[in-house]
């Protein structure tokens, strides 16, 4: 449920129309080799340390990485298709980069809305015939949505629908994109054809362009400190995330919708449990009054979402809270927190006392199950399993199906 892109410089070759082709997203190089998107006048790029795996830690920086700098199976289908063997991972759900923003949050801003919604459909249409189609099965097909016009979103979510696209991904906090809460009417029509096409929303930490920052206003410039803050709040950035999407509604006026919460670990969910009920015990008469479903909020926490874990060593006990078919392993590939290449040993090391089910549940079958896509038994006839866990790796942008 976790893994990411560097998209190649051809992505949106021969997949725009005619009169906006040359305004599409283009490769960038200034006089010092660094490479960098451009589009509609701006120079885009993620964060160096997107890009890492493979590489001596000592070097990682957020500079912007050259293409021939990282490892190739970054933008390479092929080469990250023999990466994911090495990993023992059969899957992939892959987001896009930090460039275009995790949600595709660039494209969705664009100043040309016309020229924004093109290129979104072409990098949808990159996405299914090279990334998921070279090497059928292996990428879990993910689609951007076009969350400016939500009558446009739901044609385009069912047409992909219908083309094999199985998961889709939303921005986690939309207000912080200058659009309605997540609960608001504004969103209905979208969550409804989610719901009804069975398309997975998949909704990664910082897919709206925010992480909880103790410090927002300051000046964003390089600074190690804020980096390392920033990244350590990640799960408290995914529990703002959780609490909002509980009490927006959404799960009880779509029950059958799928959403999966990418990147931020299952370690807060406790917290949030007893936080929810401490409060309803405490202070919550009053929401009968526009609460509207049988659960409470906790329970609605626990029952309508999927939760995508790297490593939680010191609290991973808290799946016997949360259910195993609740929760699926991730790997992050390529980023810096990746566990690529040793997911299979850090899965035997984890998992070689929790029950052989529970293991199962966590690294392929909870994933097979959301995302409709079966792991073929010629991959698990070939795939071991050691004291309990399966060493197959069901992640969150790398769903391991």
């Amino acid at each position: 449920m976790d893994d990411h892109l560097h998209e190649p410089p051809d992505t949106f070759e021969g997949r725009m129309p005619k009169e906006l082709q040359d305004r599409a997203p283009r490769r960038h190089e200034d006089s010092d080799g660094t490479q960098w998107w451009s589009y509609e006048g701006n120079l885009l790029v993620g964060s160096g340390l997107e890009d890492v795996v493979g590489r001596d830690p000592t070097t990682w920086t957020r500079a912007p990485v050259r293409d021939d700098e990282m490892r190739r199976g970054s933008w390479d289908i092929n080469a990250r298709v023999a990466d994911m063997d090495l990993d023992g991972v059969y899957a992939h759900t892959c987001f896009p980069s930090g460039a275009f923003g995790f949600a595709g949050r660039v494209f969705a801003q664009s100043k040309d809305q016309e020229l924004g919604l093109a290129t979104m459909r072409a990098y949808n249409d990159w996405h299914l015939e090279y990334l998921a189609g070279t090497h059928p099965g292996r990428i879990i097909p993910m689609q951007l949505i076009w969350m400016m016009d939500p009558e446009i979103a739901v044609k385009e979510i069912r047409r992909n629908a219908e083309r094999g696209f199985n998961a889709a991904t939303l921005p986690d906090l939309p207000p912080h994109l200058g659009l309605p809460r997540i609960g608001d009417p504004y969103w209905y029509p979208v969550l409804e054809a989610l719901e009804e096409t069975q398309t997975v929303a998949c909704v990664h930490l910082g897919a709206a362009g925010w992480v909880l920052d103790p410090l927002p206003n300051r000046p964003r410039s390089h600074d190690p400190q804020l980096d390392y803050t920033l990244a350590a709040l990640f799960p408290a950035s995914s529990m703002v995330t959780g609490i909002e999407w509980t009490f927006s509604g959404v799960p009880s006026r779509f029950p059958d919708l799928k959403i999966a919460l990418s990147e931020g670990g299952i370690g807060w969910v406790p917290m949030a449990v007893d936080r929810l009920d401490y409060m309803m015990d405490h202070s919550g008469a009053s929401l009968t009054s526009w609460w509207k479903s049988d659960l409470t909020p906790s329970e609605t926490l626990l029952r309508h979402f999927y939760f995508c874990m790297i490593d939680n060593p010191s609290n991973l006990g808290a799946y016997t809270m949360i259910g195993s078919d609740r929760i699926m392993v991730e790997t992050d590939y390529p980023h810096s927190d990746s566990t690529w290449p040793d997911t299979q040993k850090l899965l035997e090391n984890r998992f070689h006392d929790i029950p052989v089910e529970d293991a199962l549940n966590m690294t392929y079958r909870t994933a097979e199950k959301v995302f409709c896509h079966p792991v073929p038994d010629s991959w698990l006839s070939t795939t071991a399993v050691h004291g309990g866990a399966a060493v197959l790796s069901a992640t969150d942008e790398v769903a391991s199906r």
